[in-house]
């Protein structure tokens, strides 16, 4: 036993020291300060040119520490690596990659690699309009509305793509007007990330292009340059100096091929620790290139010249290799003076090209969209919902219940530190979304502690009892999550934006929940086992063993529960507005303003005044000293909140230039889309794998359960009045979550009785099944209410929403795994037990049977 509990705290230790180290710093260093803290060597002459960047940034020179760092350090050549020596680089030999690899390094030390959302800290944001003059060229006066039209909704797409291929999570991405998007960046500052907007609005026109043979541009004047040919400059490295060298070329203006031979681009190290960007073509892209390069060296052989290939990205000449071979491999390099950063984004716009230029109409910063007010309200709910779980399974369990709260502990910041490993965006959604991990790993500890509490009633002594509680739980545990598993799996890979984040949340918290209730409540609780602290467990309980004839109502409680369906359902479809501005889109006013508004009380105003859902964000405008309110409305209803604030806050003397641009969605159609494919392959392969590992009417008795609860939740959040925003979304995957899990316990127990009571029918196992799962049914449900009570009570905004549509679903969750999943799983085999055996795989043998 003392091995088995070395070996599992060890695992555990290392575990949880790994997530810890990854939320260091737990909040954000100023650059500066950091700076001084982690110089390791000549401080004080370091000290000397952070006090000139001090002074740069305090004059308006430049906009922040980092870039005044940089700025110096390429007038001056400083070489900031002599002052940090413990930061290990790659032996790059450029003075000015290398201290940009350096200070880049050190200020994403100086911030928390898990970064917070819009709602919490605001970020960057910028506005990108069309090429106009591009746009009219390559169409007629008829069709350039619709054109315009295309290319912004492909703008958009392209967009979230490469947002989030620089590893920034949770955007916003919208079109504004009928020519221009908006893109709001969560966790960003344009001081520090000023190539960030460069890096995604790029065209990433690609081309393979003929360098001339023999002409030097340097030896022939401009007017005697070949037809059809432009002067581009190569950069190249000295390896042994790290100096840059620039090269004229002669290169052909058509190209060859262009990026639509390539299939994908990413960063690779080469010799020397070059870094450089692999290109892998798309099978006619491979035969497009082998052709090129044959005709080159055929080329070869008849001149006696060495024909090269110039790559050209949006103009730019990266690199011009010499071609002597036919290439048939199917990939090629691009090779330049790239930080990893910079290979990262271009390897990102390869992957995701516009077909057209896209030219910054303004850039500015983005305060925090949820007031201070209504931020510290959800926080404090979250907290005090955490506090109520505790002190609940702490009363109810005694020192069991001390296990479990450190397994959840434990578990939650396995998931932030995984999150923060990803370096993943923490929104106010997202720490609601920690109520269903908290939710998960308190079920589970309940499940096992029900299970050793029968243990016990059984008359087995404590240890023994611990051991066969954790036996009999451990397969219900892995079939409920393993099929939660399966949909945030679905969800990752199928899904996008949100829904795609919501799946990584939600598998990361179930691996870290299992790990936690099956590896280290049980070593806690087999340590004090047998060091002899703990004698006795359990002894508490509100519960005596029930014998309720649940089936006895199924039929009244089926047909009542689907009636509110249909109401809802019904709702859902003649109501026209249930979309929220994120999902349709609205109007947005730009108002100046004297005296700052808090956002509560705007929406305060709205409300009161039923003026429909407003969206309230403050804007910087990045090299004028002012801030701007935009306020987003529902489509039409810009005048009227315009003048509705103007008449609340006179002394704001809130003013406007009477323009009202209309915005889309933020929830693009793609994601809506890719959502609903992904619950709709999510419940096929839920009774995929309940058909595999049960029967296949479990499976059925799932699937119609989950629907059930799905359904129910949106009926009844639409019957009260509810609107669809983002988070609602993430918050009706919970309740799939949620409903699939308390669904699969019920039939696990199910399943056992059938085994252990071979001569019972049907029914009887069936509600002798649902009584004995029903104490931890209630007691799950109580603890994952409490939690979720406390957000609707005192969050705000759409925390209050969030929680709200997680009661109903906790609600309905625990009712149809009764009402629902077991009778249908009961009717499928017309409540006949050898209809089961029938169908499954392997019969039951029983004890008769072998004697």
């Amino acid at each position: 036993m003392r091995n088995r509990i070395l070996w599992k705290s060890l695992l555990a230790g290392a575990i949880l020291g790994w997530a810890i180290i990854n939320l260091i710093p737990l909040r954000e260093v100023p650059f500066d300060h950091y700076l001084e803290q982690t110089v390791s060597a000549k401080s004080e002459e370091f000290k000397k040119w952070l006090e000139r960047a001090r002074a740069e940034v305090e004059s308006g020179e430049t906009a922040s520490i980092f870039l005044a760092l940089r700025r110096i350090g390429e007038r001056e050549k400083i070489d900031y690596s002599l002052y940090f020596p413990h930061i290990k680089l790659l032996d790059v030999k450029n003075l000015k990659r290398r201290n940009e690899i350096l200070l880049r390094a050190l200020l994403n030390q100086s911030h928390p690699r898990l970064k917070l959302g819009l709602d919490l800290k605001g970020g960057v944001g910028v506005t990108l309009r069309i090429d106009e003059p591009a746009l009219t060229e390559q169409s007629s006066s008829e069709d350039s509305d619709y054109l315009r039209e295309e290319r912004l909704n492909q703008a958009i797409e392209v967009m979230q793509d490469r947002v989030n291929g620089i590893g920034v999570t949770e955007p916003v991405i919208r079109s504004v007007g009928t020519d221009r998007l908006e893109i709001q960046m969560p966790g960003l500052s344009s001081k520090e990330n000023p190539d960030v907007i460069d890096a995604i609005k790029k065209p990433a026109r690609l081309a393979f292009r003929l360098v001339h043979r023999t002409l030097d541009p340097r030896s022939v004047s401009k007017e005697n340059y070949p037809p059809g040919y432009e002067v581009l400059i190569e950069e190249t490295e000295d390896r042994k100096t790290g100096q840059m060298q620039e090269t004229a070329l002669l290169v052909k203006r058509i190209p060859e091929a262009t990026g639509e031979i390539v299939a994908s681009a990413y960063p690779t190290i080469g010799e020397f620790g070059v870094i450089k960007v692999q290109l892998d073509f798309t099978d006619k892209g491979q035969d497009v290139f082998a052709a090129l390069t044959r005709r080159m060296v055929e080329e070869n052989q008849r001149t006696n010249t060495v024909g090269r290939l110039a790559i050209v990205l949006d103009g730019k000449l990266y690199s011009a290799p010499s071609v002597q071979e036919t290439i048939t491999r199917g990939s090629a390099e691009i090779t330049g003076t790239f930080t990893q950063r910079e290979a990262i984004e271009l390897s990102n716009v390869l992957n995701n090209p516009l077909a057209f230029e896209l030219a910054v109409d303004r850039m500015y910063e983005v305060g925090p969209t949820l007031a201070q007010d209504a931020r510290t309200s959800s926080l404090n709910a979250a907290k005090l919902g955490a506090l109520l779980v505790i002190v609940f399974v702490l009363l109810y369990y005694g020192i069991a219940g001390i296990v479990a709260v450190i397994s959840v502990a434990v578990s939650v910041v396995i998931v932030l530190g995984v999150l923060a490993s990803f370096e993943a965006t923490l929104t106010l959604p997202g720490v609601a979304a920690l109520v269903l991990t908290i939710g998960m790993a308190v079920d589970a500890n309940i499940l096992i502690f029900e299970r050793i509490r029968e243990e016990l009633k059984a008359g087995k002594r404590l240890y023994p009892s611990l051991l066969g509680g954790y036996q009999k739980a451990f397969s219900t545990i892995v079939d409920a999550n393993l099929t939660t598993l399966i949909i945030a799996a679905i969800l990752m890979g199928l899904g996008s934006g949100l829904v795609k984040g919501f799946g990584v949340t939600v598998a990361i918290g179930i691996l870290a929940s299992m790990f936690c209730a099956l590896v280290v409540s049980h070593f806690l609780l087999e340590g004090l086992i047998g060091s002899g602290w703990l004698r006795h467990m359990l002894r508490f309980s509100f519960f005596k063993k029930s014998q309720i004839d649940f089936l006895k109502w199924r039929r009244w409680m089926f047909a009542s529960s689907w009636l509110l369906v249909i109401a809802g359902v019904v709702t859902l479809a003649v109501r026209e507005d249930i979309y929220g501005i994120d999902f349709s889109g609205g109007d947005e006013v730009s108002l100046a303003f004297q005296q700052k508004l808090d956002t509560a009380a705007i929406r305060d105003v709205a409300k009161e005044q039923d003026l429909g859902e407003v969206q309230i964000i403050y804007q910087t405008l990045l090299g004028e000293d002012k801030e701007v309110l935009k306020i987003q409305t529902e489509f039409g209803r810009g005048d009227e909140v315009t003048k509705a604030l103007q008449q609340a806050f006179p002394q704001a003397n809130l003013t406007t230039d009477g323009s009202i641009v209309q915005i889309g969605p933020s929830v693009g159609k793609s994601i809506r889309v890719n959502a609903v494919i992904s619950v709709a392959v999510a419940l096929i392969a839920i009774l995929f794998y309940v058909a595999l590992r049960f029967e296949i009417g479990y499976g059925v008795g799932a699937i119609v359960a989950t629907l059930h609860d799905v359904l129910m939740t949106l009926g009844l959040f639409v019957l009260t009045g509810g609107q669809f925003t983002a988070p609602m979304v993430a918050a009706i995957l919970m309740v799939i979550g949620y409903s699939i899990n308390d669904t699969i316990v019920v039939f696990d127990r199910i399943r056992e009785e059938l085994k252990l009571n071979p001569q019972i029918q049907l029914r009887k196992i069936v509600n002798l099944a649902i009584n004995c799962v029903l104490s931890r049914s209630i007691l799950t449900s109580f603890t994952t209410l409490l939690a979720a009570a406390a957000l609707y009570i005192y969050g705000a905004g759409i925390v209050h929403d969030f929680a709200f549509v997680f009661i109903i679903g906790i609600l309905t969750g625990t009712f149809s795994s009764i009402f629902i999943a077991s009778p249908v799983f009961f009717w499928w085999h017309k409540g006949q037990r050898r209809h089961i055996e029938k169908r499954q795989d392997r019969r039951p043998v029983y004890e008769w049977e072998t004697q």
